[in-house]
Parts: C-alpha cells; sequence; structure tokens
C-alpha cells in the first residue's frame, strides 16, 4: 500500500519490505537527530493492522501467544510472538487494548498469514479478528514527542515512543500538524542503536526467541501453555541457544555498509575461514557512525575482534553467550 505522504518534499521511496514509505525525505542524519531529541514523526503506514474484539479476547489471545495477556490493562502496550511447533518465531505482534477490542499492528505483508492463523484457532471463543489495514494506519511519534493525539486514537505507548492507530483518511492531515517528517532508515537507525530485533531481519526460519533477547519483552515465562512452549522452556532451563544478537560498530571507513546476510568471520583468521554468523540490520547512525546488528555463534569470544565480509567490527554484547 503506496502511502500519500511519498508526495511530501524530498520523499526518496524505501524499498524491499519498506516499499510504500519513504526511507528519508532528503536529510538521513537531520531527520535521526529530529526523532532522538523527541520532534516528528515517522509514517509506518505500510504495516499491517488487525483488531481482536469480543468477550473472550484477552482469554483467547492468552492462549496462542507467548506473552501474558489475559489481565492485560487498558492502554497497556506489550509486544508478543507466536512460534511454530518447534519454538521457532512465525509472528511478532505490537499489541495494545482500549477496552473493548485488541490492536496490533504487525510486518508488512504478514497480516494475512497471521489472521488465517487466528481464525484456524477460534473454535468455540467469543472473538472477532478483522484486518484493519485499509482503514488505519501507523504513525510513530519519538519518545519525548509533545505532538497532539487526536482524540479517540488508539495509541500505544511505548518507552521508545508512541504508535498511533491513526484512521488513513487523516494520514495527510495529521502530518501537516506533526512534522517534520522522518523516513523509516531514521527509524531503523534508532531502532538497531536500542538492540530491539525485528521480524525477517533479525529471525531468520530457525530463530528462537532466546537468540535475540525476547524473553521478558515479548516471553512470558511462567504464563500457561501455547505452541512452541517447550522449546522454550527446555532452552530457558536446560540448554543455550545456539546463537545470540549482538551489536556491532563497523569500520567507519567503508563506503559501503554491508547489508543484511553478509556473513561474518573472526578477524584472525583466514579470509576463506569459517563462518561465524551474518550481519541482520546494518544502518548509518548519526552518532555512532555506521553500526549493525548480527547473529554469532553462541561460543564466539565476546571480546573477539570481527570482520563482515571484508569490513572489520567490533561487538558489543546484546544477549549474553
Amino acid at each position: 500500500m503506496k502511502s500519500p505522504l511519498l508526495s511530501l518534499p524530498g520523499a526518496v521511496p524505501a524499498e524491499g519490505v519498506d516499499e510504500g514509505v519513504a526511507a528519508h525525505y532528503g536529510d538521513l542524519f537531520r531527520e535521526q537527530r529530529a526523532l532522538a531529541d523527541g520532534t516528528g514523526f515517522v509514517d509506518l503506514s505500510h504495516r499491517g493492522v488487525l483488531s481482536v474484539s469480543g468477550d473472550d479476547r484477552l482469554s483467547w489471545l492468552h492462549l496462542l501467544l507467548t506473552q501474558h495477556v489475559s489481565e492485560l490493562p487498558v492502554g497497556e502496550a506489550t509486544e508478543a510472538l507466536i512460534l511454530s511447533a518447534h519454538g521457532h518465531i512465525e509472528h511478532a505482534l505490537y499489541l495494545v487494548d482500549d477496552g473493548e477490542t485488541v490492536w496490533a499492528h504487525v510486518e508488512p505483508g504478514t497480516q494475512d498469514a497471521l489472521i488465517a492463523y487466528l481464525e484456524s484457532m477460534k473454535f468455540f471463543y467469543r472473538v472477532e479478528v478483522a484486518d484493519r489495514t485499509d482503514e488505519f494506519a501507523v504513525v510513530h511519534l519519538p519518545a519525548g514527542s509533545i505532538t497532539e493525539v487526536p482524540e479517540g486514537v488508539v495509541v500505544r505507548e511505548t518507552p521508545y515512543g508512541r504508535d498511533l492507530f491513526l484512521p488513513r483518511a487523516d494520514l495527510e492531515s495529521y502530518a501537516e500538524k506533526a512534522g517534520p517528517a522522518a523516513g523509516i532508515l531514521a527509524y531503523e537507525a534508532l531502532r538497531v542503536e536500542h538492540h530491539r530485533p525485528r521480524l525477517g531481519f533479525e529471525t531468520d526460519h530457525r530463530t528462537i526467541p532466546h537468540e535475540l533477547g525476547w524473553i521478558g519483552s515479548a516471553v512470558h515465562l511462567q504464563k500457561g501453555c501455547y505452541r512452541g512452549q517447550e522449546t522454550v522452556a527446555r532452552v530457558q532451563n536446560l540448554g543455550k541457544p545456539p546463537r545470540r544478537l549482538v551489536f556491532l560498530h563497523l569500520d567507519g571507513s567503508e563506503v559501503h555498509l554491508p547489508p543484511r546476510g553478509t556473513e561474518i568471520r573472526l578477524a584472525d583468521e583466514d579470509p576463506d575461514g569459517r563462518k561465524i554468523g551474518f550481519i541482520t540490520t546494518s544502518v548509518r547512525h548519526h552518532e555512532l557512525g555506521p553500526v549493525a546488528l548480527a547473529l554469532v555463534k553462541r561460543n564466539v569470544p565476546v571480546d573477539a575482534p570481527l570482520v563482515a565480509d571484508t569490513t572489520a567490527a567490533a561487538q558489543e554484547t546484546v544477549v549474553e553467550p
């Protein structure tokens, strides 16, 4: 779905999964600094939006999600995962309940498969699941923003800012009041800075929550049974995940950022040495320079210098080995 805000001055369209919104509006670092200072907004209207209503909505979702939501307070933001039977991450949901309806936004293009799964699990529960992507657009206001939220708009308030479920028809008029606009690249740079994983970027077909630090924020260890819980409990109680998320400071002299999937190896090994991980997201940060998130094997020493293809990288621990 193409955002009408791509008509704003300087807008450069994003590519790949974020196609449909602006990558930036002409000045990537200015946009990052604005968000870091609590000003402006980010157009996330390409993300999927769904709602779950009905008397059983929270108790029903509690059975399906990794997060404890059966008694979720009205207006309290949370996030949750849906796992495969083997404990691999399939979906990530960013939730809030308004007292009558649970609202969630999800990665672009994932809502159809997610809703199909939810529909298959309704059974006798009094719930209604709806795709609201055509009606509502997600808009992000950064932490510290004093931009007014229109009356009646559902809001997810988090330490990183507020996510608004804005009527799509109001997107252009709201943008005029909430500016300046910042592109998805600025938003992603701050996400990487805060070590926040993203489905489809930090995940692949075999990722489990422990590898990304999603235990606690998206996975509740004391709740009842859900699909994939056996893997979560086994790794938590008896072992360690095979990989761990790290934050990388990349060599700033390189012209090109190593893209997602770039192989990582130990710097003191032969250039054709063994692969010990890969880049998941790389960005240019307005203060930190080129940085990245990456998945590496758990037993990689935390102080070992790394190389992403030919780019030197120094690591910071995100998930403990």
